[in-house]
C-alpha cells in the first residue's frame, strides 16, 4: 500500500475503529498522529495500541508550549467564555491539532486527512475549518459521516469480531477529551437533562465541593500584560503553571460544570467539564482588569470577548475577524500588569486582594472623604450636559402634546377660522418651544404653562 492517510489519533474509541476501516475501505497505510496538548497518556502504550490496530507508525506532535501560548494566553487574555459558562477547553485545543495535521499531511505526502468527529459534533467543524487554512487541497475524510455504524456499542462489536483491543470498558464508555486546560464528559446517563451525573465514577481532575479540604488554600498570581507569568511568586512556564493551578484547584474542587450547550449544527447537547486552573485565571484576570482598564475599553471589550468566544467555538481562528479581534484586545492588555490574590474553598474562589502598578484606581478620586484631586460641584455641569438628551425630549414630547391640543381644539371651530388659528398656534407653540430650550439650557425653570402656549 503506498497510499497514506494522515488519522488524527487519540486512542479512543473511534479512532482506535477507524484505522482498520479506512484501510478496508481506501486500501491505504495510515499513518496516526496524535497532539500533545497535556492530556494525560501512556504514550509508550499508546504507540502500541496505534500499531496494534494497523497503523503503520504513530507520529506524536508536542503542541503544549504552542497551546498554552498561541491559544490558552489569547483565551484568558479575552476573557472569553461560550454562553456565559464553557471555558472552551476543547474548542482552543482544536486550531493547533488542525494546523499539525495539514502540515505532516504535506511532510509525508498524504492523499487525505481523517479525523473520529461525529456528524453531530463541533470538531468536525473546527478540525476541518483549520485544515483547509493550510491544506485547502488534501481532501478530509469523516468516516462517522460515510460508514454504516450507528452507535458506540457498534464500534465494539467491530472491533471485537477482529481481535482487536477496545480501548474503553461498556459501562464506562463516557466520550472524553482532556488537555492542560481541562476535561470533557459527555454520553451515558448525561445524555438524559433529567439526571444528576455521577460524580464518583466520572470526575477525573476535580474533587466535588464536598470532597475537598475543610481548609482553605490562598494562592498570588502574577500577570504581565494579561499574560499570567507566576504563581505564589515563582516564575513558571506557562503549561507548568496551568498544571499547577490544576492540582490546586482540583484539590478545592473549583471549575466543575454540568451544562446544556448549543452546538454550531444546531442542536442542544449536555457535557461535564472539569477546568480548575482555568478557572481559577479567568477569575483572577477578571480582577485586575476592573482594577486596570477604563470604563469603555472594559465594556466594550466584553463585547469583543463575546465574539471571539463564538468564532472559537466555531472553529474560526485562523480568520481575519479573529486576527482583528486579538490584536485589539492584545492592545487592552498593555497596563493589565499586577498580582491577585484568591481563596480557594470547597468549590469557591474568594478575591482577598489587587496590587497593580498600573491601576487606575486612586483613593484621592474614590475615598468618601474629598481629595485634592476632585471637586464635588463639577458634578453639577456634569450632570447638566449628560442629561441633555432626556431634556431634549421631554421637550419634544411637550411640544408635540400642545401641537395635539390645537389639533383636537381645530375639530370643535369652523373649518377656516380653525386653519387660521391652527397656523398661527403652531408657530406660538414652536416659539414657546424654542424659547422653553434656551432657558433651560441657560440652567432657568420654565414652568409647564409655558411649554403648552398657555397665558
Amino acid at each position: 500500500m503506498s497510499k497514506k492517510i494522515i488519522l488524527a489519533y487519540s486512542g479512543g474509541l473511534d479512532t482506535t475503529v477507524i484505522i482498520p476501516w479506512l484501510k478496508e475501505n481506501y486500501d491505504c497505510s495510515i499513518v496516526a498522529v496524535c497532539g500533545d496538548v497535556g492530556q494525560a497518556c501512556d504514550w509508550a502504550g499508546l504507540e502500541e495500541k496505534a500499531l496494534s490496530s494497523g497503523a503503520e507508525k504513530l507520529i506524536i506532535a508536542d503542541l503544549k508550549t504552542e497551546f498554552v501560548q498561541d491559544y490558552l494566553w489569547p483565551l484568558v487574555k479575552a476573557g472569553a467564555v461560550y454562553e456565559k459558562k464553557y471555558l472552551l477547553g476543547t474548542a482552543a485545543a482544536r486550531p493547533p491539532l488542525a494546523k499539525a495535521l495539514a502540515s505532516i499531511a504535506i511532510e509525508e505526502g498524504a492523499v487525505a486527512i481523517a479525523h473520529g468527529c461525529t456528524g453531530k459534533g463541533n470538531d468536525q467543524i473546527r478540525l476541518e475549518l483549520g485544515i483547509k487554512a493550510f491544506a485547502p487541497n488534501i481532501p478530509v475524510l469523516a468516516p462517522w459521516r460515510l460508514w454504516d455504524i450507528q452507535s458506540r456499542e457498534e464500534e465494539i462489536t467491530y472491533l471485537e469480531t477482529r481481535n482487536i483491543p477496545i480501548p474503553t470498558k461498556k459501562d464506562d464508555s463516557y466520550s472524553r477529551d482532556d488537555n492542560l486546560w481541562h476535561m470533557s464528559h459527555e454520553g451515558l446517563l448525561l445524555e438524559d437533562p433529567e439526571c444528576e451525573p455521577q460524580w464518583q465514577g466520572m470526575l477525573k481532575m476535580c474533587n466535588t465541593p464536598e470532597q475537598a479540604p475543610d481548609k482553605a488554600d490562598s494562592i498570588q498570581i502574577e500577570f504581565s500584560k494579561g499574560i499570567p507569568v507566576s504563581l505564589n511568586g515563582t516564575a513558571l512556564s506557562g503549561p507548568e503553571l496551568v498544571l499547577e493551578l490544576n492540582k490546586l484547584g482540583g484539590r478545592h474542587g473549583i471549575g466543575i460544570l454540568d451544562m446544556v450547550e448549543n452546538r454550531v449544527v444546531g442542536m442542544k447537547s449536555r457535557g461535564v467539564y472539569e477546568t480548575p486552573g482555568g478557572t481559577i485565571l479567568m477569575e483572577a484576570h477578571d480582577k485586575l482588569e476592573q482594577l486596570c482598564l477604563d470604563r469603555r475599553t472594559f465594556a466594550f471589550k466584553q463585547t469583543a470577548a463575546q465574539r471571539f468566544a463564538e468564532l472559537l467555538y466555531e472553529g474560526e481562528w485562523f480568520t481575519p475577524l479573529m486576527a482583528a479581534i486579538n490584536a485589539f484586545i492584545d492592545s487592552t492588555q498593555q497596563m493589565v500588569n499586577g498580582t491577585v490574590q484568591l481563596k480557594l474553598y470547597k468549590g469557591n474562589l474568594i478575591c482577598q486582594s489587587i496590587s497593580s502598578p498600573t491601576s487606575l484606581y486612586d483613593d484621592n478620586l474614590a475615598s468618601f472623604s474629598t481629595g485634592s484631586l476632585f471637586d464635588h460641584h463639577d458634578a453639577q455641569g456634569f450632570i447638566n450636559l449628560l442629561s441633555l438628551p432626556v431634556l431634549a425630549r421631554n421637550l419634544m414630547q411637550d411640544r408635540m402634546a400642545a401641537i395635539g391640543q390645537l389639533h383636537s381644539a381645530a375639530s370643535t371651530v369652523g373649518r377656516a377660522g380653525a386653519s387660521k388659528r391652527l397656523h398661527i398656534s403652531q408657530t406660538d407653540a414652536s416659539h414657546t418651544w424654542i424659547v422653553a430650550r434656551a432657558k433651560a439650557s441657560a440652567g432657568q425653570k420654565t414652568p409647564l404653562s409655558a411649554l403648552s402656549g398657555e397665558a
